[in-house]
């Protein structure tokens, strides 16, 4: 016998997780799925439709896309055919691809959003991982300044149903960097340049400057001249005036000024609130497809965790993959990171229950009424769990307790004879009697109110 457990010992698999990649406890899975129906529900409302794409792509589809730094961080394998594969690194490129292939069946503007997970071996961090939910948004096939105004209201009014007030949308325009690139010869050494631009928060200014002369080798007078350009600082009208003097050499960079002018001018139209829209000049966005304005959000009290919803302007990535022109325009609100920070400002109220009442069971003889009353609340839109086995109340409480429900509803032989049951507040300990007669009526009423009552306002 001893052998036997020796010998299953040995073959025993320790259980565990990849680098990077996480399980979700339900009461991670509950608030997670409380922000992707958030964030669905601010989409639709501006008319945005889902659509899906494979994990999977023909790894030319994805490789060179996003720069060099995504391609080293796509995860890539050749399959059973020998085909060459790889897992999308974001839900834009899947896109552009997408929009290519089924043009004749779409309309144009076509206005999608897509909520799915990405994966990119990247190393790990706070808020950052190598398997991540990205919820995107993009409107393909409108130029117009009036999509890139859009996007900056999905994203305000995004922060404001997930019910965060202090945040900044930080925005710039490649544009004016393209402009400055054209008129100093350096456009092939742009995405270099830009991604050592975008480690700017990260390294400061004298390191970049270093860098820029260093690695990609920029020359004293362009190198001070954009370090000057991406460290500006004041008010969206000062910055405005001081873009547009710098891009006086270049048409480009003039309409990018001019293109942000019009975003701030119609986010402050439309919102009253022209604070929570910065011009920011020193936002490069490291994936090398954008083309104009580009956007990144930052909680105000939190702003070291990085931009949780990020994107741009890209009006050349479709045409990869077909000949039509396809502008487009969208952003993307990355969940995990946004979780960890609201976890970390203790904005996020733990959930460990999916229903907010539960029925205590402690009664054998009355399990019929019980079941029948767990279906009447649930006819009447309140979620409800009977508890799965008859025990003493004081533990089905504590069970109840430990798992957040809201409500308990406690019903033995003398409540369900005298037609009634006690509804226990297990925040306050306060006890209700209702009514169990005319189906319930009193008890359904009691139960809606009070839970519309404590129900989170967005």
């Amino acid at each position: 016998m001893a052998d036997t457990t020796d010998k299953a010992s040995a073959v025993r698999i320790v259980p565990r997780t990849l680098k990077g990649f996480r399980d979700y406890l339900p009461e991670q899975m509950l608030v997670r799925e409380q922000l992707i129906e958030t964030a669905r529900r601010v989409y639709r409302s501006y008319g945005f439709v889902p659509i899906d794409t494979p994990a999977l792509e023909y790894l030319e589809i994805l490789e060179g896309k996003g720069g060099a730094e995504s391609d080293k961080q796509m995860y890539r394998f050749q399959d059973h055919g020998g085909r060459w594969v790889g897992m999308r690194f974001d839900l834009t490129v899947p896109l552009a691809r997408y929009v290519a292939q089924h043009l004749g069946q779409l309309d144009l503007p076509f206005k999608r959003y897509h909520i799915a997970p990405v994966w990119r071996g990247e190393n790990t961090q706070r808020g950052r991982y190598r398997e991540f939910l990205q919820c995107d948004f993009d409107t393909i096939g409108a130029e117009s300044v009036a999509a890139d105004v859009e996007t900056a209201l999905v994203i305000h009014d995004l922060m404001h149903a997930l019910g965060i007030r202090q945040f900044t949308i930080r925005i710039n325009n490649r544009m004016i960097f393209n402009g400055w690139a054209e008129r100093w010869g350096l456009q092939q050494q742009a995405a270099a340049i830009l991604r050592t631009l975008d480690k700017l928060g990260k390294i400061g200014p004298a390191e970049v400057e270093r860098e820029l002369r260093e690695v990609v080798r920029l020359d004293e007078r362009p190198a001070a001249e954009l370090l000057q350009m991406v460290t500006a600082q004041g008010s969206n009208d000062e910055l405005l005036r001081r873009l547009d003097q710098w891009g006086a050499g270049s048409p480009l960079s003039r309409e990018g000024v001019e293109r942000l002018r019009q975003i701030v001018d119609g986010f402050a139209a439309a919102t009253g609130a022209s604070l929570r829209l910065k011009i920011d000049p020193a936002i490069a966005r490291g994936l090398d497809y954008y083309t104009g304005p580009i956007f990144e959000t930052y909680l105000d009290e939190l702003p070291s965790i990085g931009s949780v919803c990020s994107g741009g302007r890209y009006d050349d990535l479709a045409g990869l993959y077909c000949r039509q022109r396809l502008p487009g325009v969208g952003a993307s609100l990355g969940l995990d990171r946004l979780l960890a920070a609201l976890e970390e400002l203790h904005l996020v109220e733990p959930v460990r229950t999916a229903a907010p009442v539960m029925i205590a069971f402690f009664d054998e003889r009355y399990y019929h009424p019980y079941l029948q009353l767990a279906t009447r609340l649930r006819q009447a839109g309140i979620g409800v769990e009977l508890y799965a086995e008859p025990k003493k109340l004081a533990a089905q409480l504590k069970y109840a307790d430990r798992r957040g429900f809201r409500y308990v509803i406690v019903a033995g032989t003398d409540e369900f004879q005298a037609g009634f049951c006690r509804v226990k507040d297990m925040r306050s300990g306060q006890q209700v009697d209702c009514s169990l007669a005319d189906d319930a009526a009193q008890l359904v009423a009691f139960l809606t109110q009070a839970l519309s009552e404590r129900r989170p306002q967005s």
